[in-house]
C-alpha cells in the first residue's frame, strides 16, 4: 500500500509514523520559566545531532489548541534546557509528567520527581538518572502550525551528568548498565536488555 500525506488527517499521520519509526529514545525535558515554575516532559522525537559541536534535537509539537507547549514556551524564553535520559525505573514518573496540565503547576512536585540544581543552566535535571545534558539553545524552527504542529529545538550541550553506576572502570559509559526505555507505536514502549552486534 502507498500513502500520501496529504490524504490522511494529522492525527492518523501521526499514528502512522509512531508506529514505523521505532524504537525512539526518549528525552524527559526539564525547563524553567521566568517565575521559576519547574516544567517536565516526555518527547519521543529525539535523537543525537553529532560530536562536533556536541549537539541533539528533539521536537515539541503544538498542544491540540494550536498553541506552543510549557517546554518550548519556555527554551524560546531563556534558552536553556535539560535532557534527562528515561530508564526502566522512571518509567511511571515520565509517564505521568506527560499529563496537560496549567503552566503555573510544577511537573517535578506533581509527579514526585526529585531534582537537582544543574551545573551550568537555570533548569534542573531530574535526580539519579542514567544521564542527563544541559542544554543552551543553538536553533529552533517551527515546521507546522495549529494542532500538533511541528517544531524543532536543537541545543548545545554544555554539560553532561553520568550517574556512577553507568561507568566502566576506565570511566567509559558502559551501554550495558543503562537500562533504556524507547517508544514504539500506540502507547506501547520497549526495554533494551537483549543487544546484538
Amino acid at each position: 500500500m502507498d500513502i500520501l500525506p496529504s490524504d490522511l488527517s494529522v492525527r492518523r499521520l501521526y499514528e502512522a509514523m509512531t508506529a514505523i519509526i521505532t524504537p525512539r529514545p526518549i528525552a524527559w525535558v526539564s525547563t524553567i520559566d521566568h517565575e521559576g515554575v519547574c516544567n517536565l516532559a516526555p518527547y519521543s522525537f529525539f535523537n543525537g545531532v553529532g560530536a562536533n559541536p556536541p549537539t541533539l534535537m528533539f521536537c515539541p509539537a503544538n498542544r491540540a489548541d494550536g498553541t506552543a507547549k510549557d517546554t518550548l514556551a519556555n527554551i524560546r524564553a531563556n534558552g536553556q534546557f535539560v535532557v534527562n535520559i528515561v530508564t526502566e525505573e522512571m518509567f511511571g514518573e515520565m509517564k505521568h509528567s506527560a499529563l496537560e496540565i496549567p503552566s503555573e503547576e510544577d511537573e517535578f512536585t506533581l509527579t514526585g520527581t526529585q531534582k537537582t540544581p544543574s551545573a551550568i543552566v537555570a533548569p534542573p535535571r531530574v535526580s539519579n538518572v542514567a544521564a542527563a545534558m544541559e542544554c543552551e539553545l543553538l536553533t529552533s524552527m517551527q515546521l507546522g502550525v495549529g494542532p500538533g504542529g511541528a517544531n524543532l529545538v536543537v541545543g548545545r550541550i554544555v554539560s553532561v551528568h553520568l550517574h556512577d553506576d553507568t561507568l566502566d572502570a576506565d570511566g567509559r559509559v558502559d551501554p550495558e548498565k543503562i537500562a533504556t526505555i524507547g517508544r514504539m507505536g500506540g502507547p506501547r514502549y520497549t526495554k533494551t536488555h537483549e543487544r546484538f552486534e
